[in-house]
């Protein structure tokens, strides 16, 4: 049976169908269940892992480096053909092996990240994975969750529920005791207890909720580099074009000229970008899921990097979360212990509440558990906030009474009170604000009129860490706003206590203020108090249309839009399932720290990605340009196509392991700077071209070599210096200081090292080639490079100087 059977059911045929009842099922039947009925999850179409494999053969980049084999063949170039192909086949294999393993890290972090789900097992309630659901579990169901199974609501009032994700309706509905609601559906308000009724492929959409996405959006970085491909093979195709009119103009044959234009091509388009992309964003994701920040979209390592201003709660966030409970104030004849028992009759500890728990913590200081015994709580409306109290009806000896506590506007107006207890509470409120208190009110009714019983303080301590963390995130050029809905005055004795700053405004002052004016209200502050969720989404936007890279943490399903809205949207530890879907960084430990990690870690992959970056262009440009400069003055091809190829995955081998590369971050957010990047690659591309034009002018006037007598061992010369230098280029690139100012990590180095010896020792021995060099010739390219190194790092200093002296000076004068 299907959820749609269950529909008409009364609970009682429900019970009977599911062999279960209110109880919940035990520990053993459910897993009896669970071998019957599989997990509660709709299975991945998996890849074929040889369809994937041949995938990689498949598209512009494969085409063009296999149709450049078919033109080998048709010339009979057949060592030509055969190198051409293994390395075809050894690409397709790296960058199996690789995405395979950026595919089993995001497994891993979504796993991590699964939703779970209350239950009753063996008459306990725990928590376990919504994935081991079963039919006929007892599951409960509050606002903030996505519900993990299609259920048959059993007990409470009511549920109002957003299905949009399901039906496209944006309006949410309002699911009552024996209705059914959908597994992927978003608890918007309410709380109720169900009963599983499908689970997996049988759920009414057969289909759940993924928390974790790999984002289809473009990122900033990925619409960079796509616009430098585009560059690249622009200029590419020109020189293309000026070699062939001049190569036909000169009689060389079409259609060899056609298989080397191909390969050159091939050379220039940045072929490892998907690989490097993805492997250096997931092993990034993968750090930072050890220091317990889940990744849930990638593109926000990057997006991370470049924020500038961080919208933090206060609660925690920045406080520990953990109410404790002040000194009580009675109000009217009632006593202390009347306010906390009350206040526990009104709450209820299974949906872990902080205020609820500090009240019932209270109730057990107090020693008065006896008189909480003697009442029944027959019926619980949880929080809610828009209506800001919780309520609920409980009998004693047969009578009924009905209890609320809330927040002390809200309890004052229930209550009806008069205008001298409003004045009475406000300076109580008012007094306790100024060290930190909280202030929840708490009324009871008997008959037919609430009465105020007293007022509960309640403090939120600051984390031990978030001070410091603050100090650290203001150094490194992040502003931290603080943004609460608590009073103005706790609001700034937090601010100040944790160094955040003493321009706290309530938002009130925002929404009278005109536009202009709110807009500097936002930009100068330090934090917001008395802020409601949806005034966040209003502070992000704005910030946003100012110029800022904003992060927001958040925790709530009200806080879900502000969270999407961000640039960067972190749901804090035990953030509720529809704060973690709208995030795209999910927070597995308490407090504001583990935020200072992962933008460290997040600076370190843009610092990579930069890297690559320049590297890329630097390369093209010396390729490219050396060879139309070759084939310009000495008609000559320096390079074969085979040794491009070789050339190109021997330089990819070392560049796929900078995922794993030292760094030292910017004090300050990361940021594109394609003017530096194009100006930078240019200056090191050039001179690439002149140093290895230099060696191709030494090798014809002073080693006796002759693109007409010796051509093949002159090519092979320039292969190798090609590849040496191009992975000696890779450290000077990798940083803005001093090439030795970071040490680079021992992948890079030792896969660097390994290539280039590979290169030496084919020159050499001529492996595959139709000319060797000497020993002697090969030590003299690794000198020349070596020299030039060195030269290319005090130039790329330079460079950066140049750029940053032209900043200040415009900055100055203009």
């Amino acid at each position: 049976m299907d959820s749609k059977d269950f529909k008409s059911m009364t609970i009682e045929d429900t019970f009977r169908e599911l062999q279960t009842s209110r109880n919940g099922l035990t520990t053993e039947e459910a897993k009896k269940r669970l071998d019957k009925y599989g997990y509660n999850e709709i299975p991945e179409k998996k890849v074929n892992p040889v369809i994937k494999f041949l995938s990689y053969f498949w598209g512009p980049i494969p085409w063009m480096i296999e149709t450049a084999a078919i033109l080998s063949a048709l010339i009979h170039h057949w060592a030509d053909f055969w190198i051409i192909i293994s390395l075809l086949l050894v690409n397709g294999i790296i960058g199996f092996w690789q995405e395979s393993k950026a595919q089993n890290i995001i497994e891993f972090l979504k796993n991590k990240l699964s939703l779970k789900a209350r239950v009753l097992r063996d008459g306990k309630w725990i928590t376990i994975p919504a994935r081991e659901l079963v039919p006929g579990d007892i599951v409960r169901i509050r606002m903030g969750d996505i519900v993990p199974a299609d259920i048959k609501l059993l007990d409470g009032e009511y549920v109002n529920v957003d299905e949009s994700v399901l039906t496209g309706e944006s309006l949410a509905v309002t699911k009552r005791k024996g209705e059914i609601i959908y597994s992927g559906s978003n608890v918007k308000r309410g709380e109720m207890t169900g009963v599983v009724v499908a689970t997996g492929l049988h759920t009414y959409f057969g289909k759940t909720v993924q928390l974790v996405q790999l984002a289809k959006t473009t990122s900033k970085y990925q619409k960079l580099v796509t616009k430098i491909g585009n560059y690249l093979i622009l200029l590419t195709i020109f020189l293309v074009l000026v070699v062939t009119i001049v190569e036909l103009h000169r009689g060389m044959d079409p259609l060899e000229l056609t298989r080397f234009s191909l390969v050159l091509v091939v050379a220039a388009i940045p072929a490892a970008l998907p690989a490097v992309l993805s492997v250096t964003m997931a092993i990034g994701a993968y750090d930072l899921a050890k220091r317990q920040a889940i990744v849930t979209k990638l593109v926000a390592i990057e997006e991370l990097a470049g924020v500038d201003t961080l919208c933090a709660d206060k609660t925690g966030t920045l406080t520990l979360n953990r109410l404790t409970v002040g000194d009580v104030v009675p109000l009217g004849k009632h006593k202390k212990e009347d306010v906390i028992l009350y206040g526990a009759l009104a709450s209820i500890e299974e949906n872990k509440d902080p205020i609820d728990l500090a009240v019932l913590r209270a109730l057990k200081d107090m020693k008065i558990e006896g008189e909480y015994s003697k009442f029944k709580q027959i019926k619980f409306t949880p929080f809610d906030p828009v209506i800001k109290r919780t309520e609920a009806v409980v009998e004693k000896d047969g009578e009924k009474y009905e209890v609320a506590k809330g927040a002390p506007q809200v309890i004052l107006e229930l209550t009806k009170a008069n205008e001298d207890t409003k004045k009475k509470v406000a300076e109580i409120v008012n007094r306790n604000a100024e060290h930190g208190y909280r202030m929840i009110a708490v009324a009871f009714k008997k008959g037919e009129t609430w009465e105020l019983v007293g007022l509960i303080p309640l403090f939120d301590p600051p984390r031990p860490d978030a001070a410091e963390t603050i100090k650290f995130l203001k150094e490194n050029g992040i502003r931290v706003k603080m943004i609460t809905g608590d009073h103005l005055a706790i609001a700034h004795e937090i601010a100040q206590k944790l160094g955040i700053g003493k321009r706290i405004y309530p938002y009130d002052v925002l929404k009278a203020a005109h536009h202009s004016k709110r807009v500097e209200f936002i930009e100068e502050a330090d934090g917001f108090a008395q802020v409601f969720p949806e005034h966040k989404f209003t502070i992000v936007e704005t910030l946003q249309k100012n110029g800022h890279t904003v992060a927001m943490t958040g925790d709530g399903v009200n806080d879900a839009p502000a969270l999407k809205k961000a640039d960067v949207g972190i749901a804090v530890a035990g953030a509720t399932d529809a704060a973690r879907a709208a995030a795209g960084i999910a927070l597995l430990k308490e407090g504001i720290s583990v935020i200072k990690d992962a933008i460290v870690e997040s600076r370190k992959i843009f610092k990579r990605m930069y890297s690559y970056v320049i590297y890329r262009i630097t390369e093209t440009i010396r390729v490219l340009f050396f060879i139309t400069a070759a084939l310009l003055v000495y008609n000559f091809y320096p390079i074969t196509p085979v040794l491009i190829i070789l050339l190109a995955l021997l330089n990819d081998i070392p560049i796929l392991t900078i995922a794993y590369d030292n760094v030292k971050i910017d004090k300050k957010p990361s940021k594109w700077e394609l003017h530096k990047i194009l100006t930078v690659s240019t200056v090191l591309g050039t001179m690439g071209v002149i140093e290895t034009f230099l060696m191709l002018w030494i090798a014809i006037n002073y080693f006796g070599l002759s693109p007409t007598k010796t051509p093949a061992i002159l090519q092979t010369l320039i292969f190798l210096k090609l590849a040496v230098a191009g992975h000696l280029t890779i450290f000077v690139t990798r940083t803005r200081g001093p090439l030795w100012s970071i040490r680079p990590g021992n992948g890079l180095l030792w896969s660097a090292v390994g290539t280039k010896a590979i290169a030496t020792i084919i020159a050499i021995f001529g492996f595959g080639l139709a000319g060797a060099i000497p020993l002697w010739m090969a030590g003299f390219v690794w000198i020349y490079c070596l020299i030039w190194f060195f030269i290319e790092d005090a130039t790329k200093l330079a460079t950066y100087k140049a750029m940053e002296g032209e900043r200040l000076f415009r900055k100055s004068f203009f």
